[in-house]
């Protein structure tokens, strides 16, 4: 019985002292030179846990990290940049037909506009802000380089309907053999109120059209005191869980603290009734809405905007996202080409090219913005270690156009004068 208890009583001691010795190693044990891929077993700093939890350990491993490459498009004309012609805020870009389509806002004015500030000397042929007097065209290519421009495929309903002023910043939909087309619709000059419009919808047979409008709006502003109360822009919608996930973004705070954020509206009809996530905002941060399905969820391209800017966010739900990786020279109202955007897919394939647009191409005295190709690797079927790069040189010039203003250089001044 005694040898029995003495046996048992080694044990534990034995068990205790290689537990002991374990846990000592893994605390004094030097992280190691190659990096692991995989989270290992060992004290690790918030930094590094957010490494192996989300980001995938390193930028080469992430496929929701990437670089964005960008070209310049083939094919349409901007009357010499005076600020006339305008292509900005393009949509997905969908194959059909043997080809690629996107849509676009456009503008074609007798002068460029005159700003927001001067929206009360705005007419019927002056426009206030880029995105005034505008229509919603279209454009194709055969390769996404060469695009060839077939015209507009939504015009400006009359007075009062909305966007009687002006129809923008479009997205497409695909839905049981019929297309949608959503937008921001207008009805006062861009700056009167800042931005204030609701969501409006055409619909077709055909990504060539004709193009009939809903007479209602699909999605309202809110009510006075919510954080939508003045615009729904950018409506951009995906198929996911059987539903219409219509995305938007909206201005909050006033002037001059904009804050903008984006919203959710779900619909079983691509004519509504949509109603507003109760989570909303979704999304602290970003400016235009780029979505796409990627695995089981829904990854998001954030830029400039929030204290989340320059980021790619995932979302297994579609609603709560987090950051999953943070990049650089993210493109401006991104239109990715989507394969599986309205299937419905349970693992969405990611993305690797689209349309954005570049603004102020000339100066703001003749403001006005250029479409542009933008390539990437956000792909489950795509490796390409270019794109994963994490460091982009650039020439000092590039840095110097940023420098101080004219009120900064005095308030410097004035500390130096202070110090004598």
């Amino acid at each position: 019985m005694i040898k029995s208890y003495l046996t048992k009583f080694t044990s534990v001691i034995v068990f205790c002292f290689l537990t002991i010795n374990v846990t000592a190693q893994k605390k004094t044990e030097a992280f190691p030179f190659s990096l692991p891929d995989e989270k290992p077993d060992r004290p690790l700093s918030a930094s590094m846990e957010r490494s192996y939890d989300q980001y995938a350990a390193t930028p080469q491993h992430n496929e929701l990290y990437s670089q964005f490459k960008y070209t310049k498009i083939k094919g349409l004309d901007y009357s010499n940049h005076d600020g006339t012609i305008t292509r900005r805020d393009p949509s997905k870009v969908i194959f059909k037909n043997g080809k690629y389509y996107v849509w676009y806002t456009y503008r074609h004015t007798k002068t460029p506009p005159i700003g927001g500030r001067n929206a009360h000397l705005a007419t019927d042929e002056i426009p206030s802000a880029d995105w005034d007097l505008c229509e919603i065209w279209y454009a194709t290519s055969k390769d996404g380089f060469t695009w060839e421009e077939q015209g507009p495929a939504v015009t400006r309903p009359k007075k009062p309907q909305a966007g009687w002023r002006s129809v923008t910043t479009t997205d497409i939909l695909e839905w049981k053999g019929k297309y949608y087309l959503y937008y921001q619709g207008f009805m006062e000059a861009s700056g009167k109120r800042g931005d204030d419009c609701p969501v409006a919808v055409s619909y077709a047979d055909s990504p060539d059209g004709p193009w009939t409008h809903y007479d209602k709006v699909v999605i309202p502003n809110g009510k006075p005191g919510e954080w939508d109360q003045y615009s729904i822009h950018d409506p951009y919608p995906l198929v996911h869980n059987g539903k219409i996930y219509l995305y938007y973004k909206s201005d909050s705070n006033g002037q001059p603290n904009l804050i903008r954020m984006h919203g959710l509206a779900i619909a079983d009809n691509p004519l509504g009734p949509f109603n507003k996530h109760p989570l909303n905002p979704i999304s602290s941060s970003g400016h235009e809405t780029t979505m796409f399905p990627f695995k089981g969820g829904i990854a998001s391209i954030v830029i400039r905007d929030g204290n989340e800017h320059n980021t790619i966010q995932y979302a297994e739900d579609g609603v709560n996202f987090k950051v999953a990786a943070i990049s650089e020279f993210l493109p401006n109202a991104a239109g990715p080409f989507i394969p599986d955007a309205f299937t419905d897919t349970k693992d969405g394939r990611g993305i690797t090219w689209g349309i954005c647009h570049f603004t102020a191409v000339n100066g703001w005295k003749t403001n006005h913005a250029i479409l542009a190709r933008f390539d990437c690797d956000l792909s489950q079927d795509v490796n390409d270690p270019d794109m994963k790069k994490n460091h982009v040189y650039l020439k000092p010039e590039f840095f110097y156009k940023m420098g101080l203003n004219g009120k900064q250089r005095k308030r410097i001044a004035e500390e130096t004068e202070n110090l004598k």
